[in-house]
């Protein structure tokens, strides 16, 4: 019972980061990373693959040791609810999501909070 109910969960967070990544033009990649540091679901826009897959597991480990280490002052800080990271070539962004982080990366130079809020909304709307 356990598998399945896992499985459906999945089911549930692919059709999710489908959602987001249909949200806006600008998202290029949608993913769930678990408290483990696993990515659970990723989905990438067909056109818009800016990293192999050896470095998209490097860049999910890097944002997973960041989310971690932080927690470390989430006593004094309050717990993290969103990260964005701008580089020359994408906009890294995470949100925190359940249990979860829930990732996305854009094109650069968006309106990245427009596209916070787009994301949040169809979470919470996933979520209830």
């Amino acid at each position: 019972m356990l598998n399945w109910n896992k499985k459906e969960e999945k089911m549930d967070y692919e059709k999710l980061c489908d959602e987001v990544l249909r949200a806006d033009p600008q998202i290029r990649f949608t993913g769930i990373l678990d408290s483990k540091g696993d990515l659970i679901v990723e989905k990438n826009r067909d056109d818009a693959k800016l990293l192999n897959p050896d470095e998209v597991k490097m860049s999910v480990h890097y944002t997973f040791e960041r989310w971690t280490r932080l927690q470390n002052l989430s006593y004094k800080l309050g717990k993290e609810k969103t990260s964005i990271t701008e580089y020359e070539k994408v906009t890294l962004i995470s949100l925190h999501f359940e249990k979860n982080l829930f990732l996305l990366s854009t094109e650069p130079d968006v309106d990245y909070m427009k596209i916070i809020s787009k994301t949040s909304s169809l979470i919470s709307s996933f979520q209830k």
